[in-house]
Order: C-alpha cells, then sequence, then structure tokens
C-alpha cells in the first residue's frame, strides 16, 4: 500500500491518493508513527505537485514536521526545487519549519540561496527573520554561502534586509569575513558591491594573518587584478605586515578559504557570538569613556570648590568693620570685599574669570549627573574643552589674587614695566597660549577625523558610481 502511495506521489494523482484513503484510512498516519526514508509529502513537493500537497497536509498536517534519511522537511525541498505555491502551503502549516536544519546544517533559507530562488529567499524571510542570521556548516552565516555559491542577487537582498554591522562582518570558524570569500575567489562584481554599499571591514585579518588585499595579490597575472586592487585601495585597504607567508603556502591558504567547512564545527549559535562580539568589540571604548567621566567628574568638583571659595572669601579678606563718610579713611562696609575697594578693576576681572570657572565646572557636573547618553567621543571632547575653559579662568582668578596682594612700592614706576608685574602678564599670556594651542590641536585633530570619515563616504560613493556605469 505504501508502495501504491509512492507512485501516485511521483504522478501526483489526487484521484489514487483518495482511493487509497478510502481502502486505509490511516495510511498517512502510518509515515508518522513509522520510520520510512521519506513521506509522500516529501515527494510531491519535490517534483511540484501542489494539489497532491494541498491534499496532504489537509488530512494529515503533521506531515509538514517529518524529517527525511538526510533530515530534509518538505520545506527544504520545495525551497531547492523553487515551486513557490507549495512553500505558501506549508508555511500556512507551520511556518517555524525555517528554523529546522537538514543533515548539513541548512535550514530552507540557505537551500534557497544557494540555488539562487530569490522568490522563494523572499518568502521565508518575510515569514522567518531569524532564520537567516542562523549558522550554517561551521559557523557561516548566509551571507557567506551566498558569495560561496556566486549567488549576488541572494547576497543583495540579504544584506539589503539585514544590514547590521555584526552581521556583515561575521567571521567563520577561520575568521573569514565575506569580503576574505569574495577576493580569494576573484568576484569582483561581489567585492564592488560590498565595499560600496554595507560596513564590511577591509582590512581584518583572518586566522592565518591576512587581509583581503593579501589573498589577491598571490595571483597578480588574473585578468581582474587590477580592477579589484583598484576598488579595494579606493576605501584603504591594506596588506598585512604581522605574518609572512612563502606564494606556495598563500596558495593553500586560498585553497582552504575556498572550500566550504565541515558540519562538525557548527557548535557555536549567532546570538552567542552577537554577545561575545558586542562584548569584546565596545570594552576598550566603554573603558575609556568611563575613566574619562571620572577624571572629568573629580576634576569639575574640586575647580567649582575652589571657585566658591574664592568667591565667598576673596584674597585680602573682607572688612570686619562700617567706616563711615566722615572717618579718615576711605567709607566702606562690613563684609565687603577689601580687594574690591583697593584694587575695583581688578576685583572685576577676578568676578569675571572666578564665575566663568565656577559655571563651566558647574555645568560638567550637572550634564554628568543628568542621566543623558553621553557616552560618545565628540561629547567627551566638548566636556574637555569646557574643562580647559574652567582650568584657564581659575588660574586667571589666582593670578588675579596674587596681584591684589603684591606690595608695588613707587607708585611712580609704571605699572607695565614694574618687574612684579611684568611677570605677572608674562605667565597670564603663557596659560592662555598653553590653552589655546591645545584647543587648536584638538580642533585640527577632530577636523581630520571628520575629513577622513566624509572622504570614505565619497570614496564608497564613487566606487557605487563606477559599479553601475560597469
Amino acid at each position: 500500500m505504501e508502495g501504491k502511495l509512492y507512485e501516485a506521489a511521483v504522478e501526483g494523482s489526487v484521484i489514487s491518493l483518495l482511493n487509497l484513503l478510502h481502502g486505509d484510512a490511516l495510511l498517512l498516519d502510518r509515515f508518522i508513527t513509522g520510520c520510512y526514508p521519506e513521506t509522500p509529502l516529501h515527494i510531491a513537493s519535490m517534483v511540484g505537485h501542489a494539489e497532491f500537497v494541498e491534499e496532504i497536509v489537509t488530512r494529515k498536517p503533521e506531515l509538514a514536521e517529518e524529517l527525511d534519511l538526510r533530515r530534509s522537511s518538505p520545506l527544504h525541498l520545495a525551497s531547492g526545487k523553487g515551486h513557490l505555491n507549495i512553500v505558501k502551503r506549508l508555511l500556512q502549516v507551520n511556518a517555524d519549519m525555517c528554523l529546522v536544519c537538514d543533515r548539513d546544517g541548512r535550514n530552507p533559507l540557505h537551500v534557497a540561496a544557494i540555488k539562487g530562488r530569490m522568490n522563494i529567499l523572499r518568502v521565508l524571510v518575510q515569514t522567518r527573520p531569524k532564520a537567516a542570521r542562523m549558522l550554517i556548516d561551521g559557523e557561516e552565516t548566509i551571507l557567506h554561502v551566498c558569495v560561496r555559491y556566486n549567488q549576488l542577487e541572494a547576497l543583495k537582498f540579504l544584506l539589503g534586509t539585514i544590514a547590521d554591522h555584526e552581521f556583515v562582518n561575521f567571521r567563520n570558524s577561520e575568521d573569514n569575513t565575506i569580503l576574505h570569500l569574495a577576493v580569494a575567489d576573484k568576484q569582483i562584481e561581489v567585492v564592488n558591491f560590498l565595499i560600496a554599499t554595507t560596513t564590511v571591514e577591509v582590512n581584518s585579518i583572518n586566522a592565518d594573518g591576512f587581509a583581503p588585499m593579501d589573498l589577491l595579490l598571490q595571483d597578480e597575472r588574473y585578468p581582474k587584478f587590477m580592477a579589484i586592487s583598484r576598488s579595494l585601495q579606493c576605501v584603504g585597504a591594506v596588506r598585512s605586515k604581522d605574518t609572512y607567508l612563502s606564494k606556495h603556502k598563500l596558495k593553500d591558504v586560498r585553497t582552504k578559504i575556498l572550500s566550504p567547512p565541515t558540519c562538525y564545527q557548527m557548535n557555536v549559535s549567532y546570538s552567542k557570538y552577537k554577545v561575545s562580539k558586542n562584548i569584546n568589540g565596545k570594552r576598550h571604548d566603554d573603558n575609556w569613556l568611563g575613566k574619562k567621566r571620572s577624571a572629568l567628574m573629580v576634576v569639575a568638583s574640586l575647580l567649582a570648590t575652589m571657585a566658591f571659595q574664592a568667591g565667598v572669601n576673596p584674597a585680602g579678606g573682607i572688612w570686619q568693620d562700617d567706616s563711615q563718610v566722615d572717618s579718615t579713611s576711605k567709607p566702606h562696609k562690613a563684609g565687603s570685599s577689601i580687594m574690591a575697594d583697593t584694587h575695583p578693576i581688578q576685583y572685576k576681572y577676578f568676578l569675571v574669570y572666578n564665575s566663568a570657572g565656577f559655571m563651566s565646572s558647574f555645568g560638567i557636573i550637572l550634564l554628568l549627573m543628568s542621566g543623558l547618553p553621553l557616552n560618545g567621543r565628540f561629547v567627551v571632547w566638548i566636556f574637555m574643552v569646557i574643562m580647559w575653559v574652567a582650568l584657564y579662568a581659575m588660574s586667571m582668578s589666582y593670578l588675579i589674587s596674587i596681584f591684589g596682594s603684591i606690595p608695588f612700592g613707587d607708585s611712580t614706576v609704571p605699572l607695565k614695566h614694574h618687574p612684579v608685574a611684568y611677570k605677572w602678564i608674562t605667565i597670564k599670556y603663557c596659560s592662555l597660549g598653553l590653552t589655546l594651542l591645545l584647543l587648536l590641536g584638538h580642533t585640527i585633530r577632530l577636523t581630520i577625523r571628520l575629513i577622513m570619515y566624509l572622504l570614505k563616504i565619497f570614496s564608497k560613493e564613487l566606487i557605487t558610481i563606477l559599479v553601475l556605469e560597469l
């Protein structure tokens, strides 16, 4: 009876199926409870008999979950053969079959990508997007498979759907990215597409110590060598200088890169990799930003304390008594600054600089304690500039305080020619020059980084235009 059902599945005869089920109502159940190399649904899905598939899944939907000897589901076979209607019907029965892997570690999306079934791939990704992130064949992503089997259209579609930095730069068991594979196989269209439209790292090093440029230079006589080399150099690709291998060994490395990995290597899930990748990739930046924020908080607190104390207790002290107008001395009030009466001009400058230092330090403390996501390097650079302003203002407050408490003696000597005043003015302008020099240096450094970033974007757009023209 089972043999006749297999024949009906090959022929796609729904009438024969109904006759067999009329004679044995439990015929389909035996394929669920028994051990068979494949079910009639596998055969009908592979051959493309949509009506036969419809009849089976309507009567026994559990058969859509059965696997054959290669652990392939009916969805695997229909995806590989490109039968869109059957794929859609099987997804209606159980969409989670997109996540099931066969004996080679491939789910239906991987099979569709390998075969270049674009219509099937779009439907599967739309139904279960996370299936596209599943690893296959030794910790490789579906992007590696697209490059390995030269499926450019599938690669473009997947990168248009899932284009985060970690996924694009995922490394297989040999630390090869998709760019390593494309360059090793001299796929110029894939190389141009990757460097023009994605965030792929052009100088990543694999387990053998080679960057993509090293793999390209092992065969300079290849006809497309200059075109690929020019594209890589336009985005800053360079050779790795950490490891030297002979030309013969380099050829062996290229062969190993292009050969598919074995199935026993799929032990790590992409989610675990992504967590570890994020932790390792951001650890240095988090430590740097954390140390900078802590240092800024400590220095800002000290400067704010100094400015507050200098403001309520200015240099020279305060008057302890009141002096009337008819007194022999200049009139004053208790609690007012002595420096404000003896050196009114210097005291005005003292208040300006001291207030600027206090408000700058207070602003930094307020922003750091606000809870806002101020974690970027550019934000830290702004904090440092504000801190330089505060430091300069406090240094000027200190110099003015010292200046106001120094007796100058002979008042006939011009102030600018007085030795103490001359030293004070020299220190003032040296402090100002050092602050401006630091500000200028960091501004130039930030400007260079911005220009390099803009040039990188412009070069990618230029390469995109060249690729489209070709």
